[in-house]
C-alpha cells in the first residue's frame, strides 16, 4: 500500500510552518497529530536537509510531526537558514508498508509483564486476548527518543488503548514491553517509566559499538512474537554471548 502526500515540486515552505525554538534552533511543523503521513514528511524533510547540508545547519531531530533544526548562529541566522530551507523541494512523500519487519520474542505476563492481568481486567478481556491483540499487529517505528534505542511503535489496536499509569514506576527492567494510549515500545535499559508492562524481550536495542547503534530505524516494522519462558531464557543467553541475530522479515 502506498499513499502520496505531496506531488513532486512541493516546496518545504508550502508544506510546513516554522516555529522559533530558542536562539539556535527552530521547528519545522507539518501538522498537529500523530499520523504516518505526517511522520513520513518529517523523515523526508530530514533526508532532504541531510543531502542539501545548508550552511550553518548542525543537526536535525525528527519527532512524530515536526523536525527540530539546530544551527550555528556564527555561520547563519534563523531567517537566512529558514529562507534557504523553505525553498527546498520536498519531493514526493510516500507512506509505504514497512519492508523490514523485526520479529521480537516476548514472554508475556507474570513477572515479565506485571500489568497484563490488570490491563485485561480493565479492558474486559482475557489476558490471552490482550496478548493476541498486541502480537497480531505489525507496528511502525515512528521515531526514537526518551532513551537510547527506545522506539515509539504504533498504532496500538484501539481495544488496547489505555492511559499511562497514574503513578509511574521508579524502576522498569530493561526489555520490558509496554503500552500507553495508541503506542507500544520496549524499554531498552532499566529506567523509570509510566507505561503498562505486558511482557519482556531479551533483545538489545542499543549498542554504541554498532553502526547504526540502534536495532530499529524509523520506518521499520515490528511484530511481537509470544514465546515460553524456556525460549526467552535461551534467547537471553545467546544475546548475552553477543551471538543472537533477531529474525527480520523483508517484504518487497
Amino acid at each position: 500500500m502506498m499513499e502520496k502526500l505531496a506531488p513532486n515540486g512541493t516546496r518545504l515552505g508550502d508544506a510546513a510552518i516554522f516555529l522559533p525554538v530558542g536562539d539556535t534552533a527552530f521547528a519545522i511543523e507539518f501538522g498537529t497529530r500523530i499520523d504516518p503521513l505526517l511522520n513520513a514528511m518529517v523523515h523526508r524533510a530530514a533526508a532532504v536537509l541531510a543531502a542539501e547540508a545548508p550552511e550553518g545547519l548542525t543537526e536535525t531531530v525528527p519527532t512524530f510531526r515536526s523536525l527540530l533544526v539546530h544551527y550555528d548562529p556564527r555561520l547563519t541566522s534563523a531567517e537566512a537558514l529558514q529562507q534557504r530551507i523553505e525553498a527546498l523541494d520536498l519531493g514526493t512523500v510516500e507512506v509505504t508498508t514497512p519492508t523490514r519487519i523485526w520479529h521480537l520474542p516476548v514472554l508475556y505476563g507474570g513477572e515479565a509483564g506485571p500489568d497484563l492481568e490488570a490491563v485485561a481486567t480493565e479492558l474486559g478481556l482475557g489476558a490471552d486476548e490482550v496478548v493476541a491483540l498486541h502480537a497480531d499487529t505489525v507496528y511502525r517505528v515512528y521515531v526514537q527518543g526518551f532513551l537510547p534505542g527506545f522506539a515509539y511503535l504504533g498504532d496500538l489496536p484501539e481495544r488496547l488503548d489505555l492511559p499511562r499509569l497514574a503513578t509511574p514506576r521508579v524502576r522498569v527492567p530493561a526489555g520490558s514491553v509496554a503500552i500507553a494510549q495508541r503506542m507500544t515500545g520496549v524499554y531498552p535499559v532499566e529506567s523509570p517509566g509510566g507505561w503498562r508492562l505486558l511482557g519482556n524481550t531479551p533483545l538489545r536495542f542499543f549498542n554504541p559499538a554498532h553502526t547504526p547503534p540502534t536495532l530499529l530505524s524509523p520506518g521499520d516494522g515490528v511484530r511481537f512474537v509470544p514465546v515460553e519462558a524456556s525460549e526467552h531464557a535461551r534467547v537471553k543467553a545467546v544475546v548475552a554471548q553477543g551471538n543472537y541475530v533477531p529474525e527480520c522479515e523483508t517484504r518487497p
